[in-house]
């Protein structure tokens, strides 16, 4: 059973810090859920907002997950942190105390390269040789024991998937943990580069690791460390050793790569045995995955399907989601009429400000899961790097490239994540277009007002009844078709430049591992029930009180008249008939739902929406839709809560399901305009869908946009560019939609 840190801290006894690295597609993240378990802990590193995730790998050994990394030349956010972390020059984080380094058992020609460059820092270093099951599949063997031998260090077969070599794993840990460093291994750093190490170790006073990075990646986190360290003289020295190399025809990066590549050749050759095999799997799946024309129609395809299956298999667990609220709001209902508690605005509060603002957004709960549970599969099963691979032929139009692609799949569950996804992205005009056309992609918080405006207006008869799961699927397109040109211009104007060369590995297909896929469901479950449970409960709260106040003397008195007159009108309450009985009582329900109209028109919010309301018109809305949009600016999906507050206020119940989807959807369908029209129509659902696609409407999404471009006019710019872009294409929609009608 594992310990966390914090008690081994409490005995005295100080926490041990193991740090793993590698290449990405090694199976990092799924090694470390496997030491780990559910003692991990997702942060910030101090002064950035790179992830950092930390775990007990065992009593008073905490384990670190650095990002993935090819190679120490640290140059995107992410590669930055990790050699900072690794040399102890990250803010507020020590130098961890030994390294595992994961190594692909398929591929460890190419992840040996790494391990060459973190041998050099000094720490002991144990090699998780990952994967073996798979390589063995593809007919190679690696014999751990002569790599070990070979590299001086202890190696660990592992199948991270399936828990296979954890115990082993750990044991070579704590053994690593006593140990001394590792000796270098046997290669040579030709003479020219040699001598100017030396001379750099020298002049400025700093270990051969730092002065060989810095001198080679030009441009990189060493090159800034070295810097910092000893100021612009060491700068100066740096500069005068390169131009040196460069002008006797010797660049030190050119120079790196055939030094251990070399040396990896003649460390491997011993050690591995290739059998000749077969076309595998992956092989087989390419030609039609990745394939120009049939693969981009699968990818297109595949992206249909997981957003129309969002929407219709999600179905009944809503139904049941939102069967327990109503259950929950009639039982308090009753309590109130009971005479057990006191009604009126604390009623009105619980019901329909509380129960009737969460509940509208939890009930998208199961939409949620199913996005993130399909994210989830393709990338653990290796599909999303073909996505990528295939996305990087339409992205290189607007001038990016595939690795653009990852962040924007991220950012269709949510754009932070997705923003914070482009740290891998070293050339920084990239990074920046891809950042300010995340928020295009239709996250997940734009599911609730999807699927309440396709479930209330789109027809359900054609297609055999899946035309509303098309529309739903449509939106999703939207904000991509949209992207486009918005990186097209972007790349020609503010973020001008070259595009970088699209180099990513296609990692072999696998099967998902359960564990995985559950924990990134749970996680985006649980952080989805939380915000639904913090921001969107004090949202709706807000929105409830400005909906219900003032409450004008004025208006009670002049109802409370009317009420009087009309029972003047009848007889005596024992004398009435049946009929009579029920013209009074649906004469008194139209002055109650009358009167309610009244308050909610006199009360701040109706003001403001009155207010506002000219501007919307031309978008087919009415006040009460542009108060929803106003209300949604900090959060997306408060539309929906907004608009369930707003109608149970402003008519009557529609019996006991109230505050079903079912019901606000009837409620919508009946609001009408001063002159008896329809607000509402597919034209305008549509027009709020586009609005609500193109719109920057989070300001979580704007914070992150400052945290990573260090500047909030880039937060500004996205949130006036997108607001526009919103603003126009809900006109175009609206009004297109409505000739089309006729």
């Amino acid at each position: 059973m594992s310990v966390a840190p914090s008690q081994a801290a409490a005995t005295g006894a100080r926490v041990k810090r193991v740090a793993i690295i590698g290449n990405p597609n090694t199976g990092k993240t799924t090694l470390f859920n496997a030491l780990t378990g559910l003692s991990a802990r997702v942060g910030n590193y101090p002064g950035v907002t790179v992830e950092k995730k930390t775990g007990a790998l065992a009593p008073g050994i905490e384990l670190i997950d650095l990002p993935g990394t090819y190679s120490l030349a640290a140059h995107s956010p992410d590669e930055m942190v990790a050699v900072n972390v690794l040399h102890g020059d990250q803010d507020g984080e020590p130098r961890p105390d030994a390294i595992v380094v994961i190594a692909d058992a398929g591929n460890l020609q190419r992840n040996l390269y790494l391990l060459t460059q973190v041998m050099e820092i000094g720490l002991p270093i144990v090699v998780a040789l990952n994967m073996v099951d798979a390589a063995k599949q593809a007919g190679v063997t690696v014999d751990a024991k002569l790599l070990s031998a070979a590299l001086g260090l202890p190696v660990v077969p592992t199948v991270a998937s399936k828990g296979v070599g954890m115990n082993e794993l750990r044991e070579a840990v704590r053994s690593a943990l006593n140990d001394a460093a590792p000796t270098k291994p046997l290669w040579a750093w030709p003479p020219s580069i040699k001598k100017e190490i030396d001379a750099l170790t020298s002049a400025c006073g700093i270990d051969a690791f730092l002065a060989g990075r810095a001198l080679i990646d030009e441009g990189g986190s060493a090159e800034a460390a070295l810097a910092a360290r000893k100021g612009e003289n060491a700068r100066k020295a740096l500069h005068e050793a390169r131009a040196r190399l460069k002008a006797g025809g010797a660049p030190p990066a050119k120079l790196e790569i055939q030094m251990r590549y070399a040396w990896i050749g003649r460390t491997l050759a011993p050690c591995i045995d290739r059998q000749p095999a077969g076309p595998s799997l992956t092989d087989k799946l390419d030609r039609a995955l990745t394939h120009r024309v049939l693969g981009s129609f699968i990818f297109v395809l595949l992206m249909t399907g997981v957003f129309v299956t969002i929407f219709v298999a999600a179905r009944p667990l809503m139904d049941w989601i939102q069967a327990g609220f109503d259950w929950l709001g009639g039982e308090l209902s009753a309590a109130f009429a009971g005479g057990s508690l006191e009604g009126g605005m604390l009623e009105s509060l619980l019901v329909k400000g509380v129960i009737a603002g969460v509940s509208g957004v939890l009930v998208f709960l199961p939409q949620i899961a199913f996005l993130f549970l399909f994210i989830a599969l393709l990338e653990d099963c290796g599909y999303m790097a073909r996505a990528a691979f295939l996305m990087d032929r339409v992205l290189r139009f607007c001038g990016l490239s595939g690795h653009t692609f990852i962040p924007l799949m991220s950012s269709f569950a949510c754009a932070v994540p997705g923003i914070m996804a482009t740290r891998t992205i070293s050339n920084q005009r990239d990074r920046f277009t891809t950042i300010l056309i995340a928020p295009l992609m239709s996250c997940s918080a734009r599911i609730p007002v999807y699927g309440l405006l396709c479930y209330a207006f789109v027809p359900h008869e054609p297609l055999y009844g899946l035309l509303p799961a098309l529309v739903f699927a449509a939106m999703y397109f939207v904000g991509i078709a949209v992207a486009i040109p918005v990186a097209l211009i972007l790349k020609r104007t503010l973020l001008k430049g070259p595009t970088p060369p699209f180099v990513m590995e296609l990692p072999p297909y696998k099967m998902p591992t359960p564990r995985v896929v559950w924990q990134r469901v749970w996680e985006a479950s649980k952080a989805f029930t939380v915000r639904a449970g913090t921001a969107i409960f004090a949202i709706s709260i807000v929105v409830w009180a400005l909906l219900y106040f003032p409450r004008p003397h004025e208006i009670g008195v002049e109802y409370d008249a009317k009420r009087a007159a009309v029972r003047v009108e009848y007889p005596a309450e024992e004398l009435r008939s049946e009929d009579q009985k029920k013209d009074l009582q649906d004469k008194l329900d139209e002055l109650d739902k009358q009167e309610t109209g009244a308050y909610l028109r006199a009360s701040y919010m109706g003001r403001m929406g009155h207010f506002i309301e000219p501007a919307v018109r031309p978008l087919g809305w009415d006040w009460r839709i542009g108060i929803g949009a106003l209300a949604s600016f900090p959060a997306r999906e408060v539309i929906v809560s907004t608009l369930r507050i707003i109608y149970d206020l402003g008519e009557e119940s529609g019996g006991d399901e109230e505050g079903s989807r079912k019901e606000l959807a009837e409620r919508l369908q009946a609001s009408t305009w001063p002159d008896g029209r329809k607000v509402y129509n597919l034209p305008v659902a549509l027009s709020i869908m586009v609005f609500f696609a193109l719109c920057a409407q989070c300001a979580s999404t704007l914070v992150t946009i400052k945290k990573e471009t260090g500047a909030w006019k880039w937060s500004a710019f996205t949130f006036f560019y997108m607001t526009g872009l919103a603003y126009v294409a809900s006109f175009a929609t609206y009004q297109i939609g409505m000739l089309l009608m006729g």
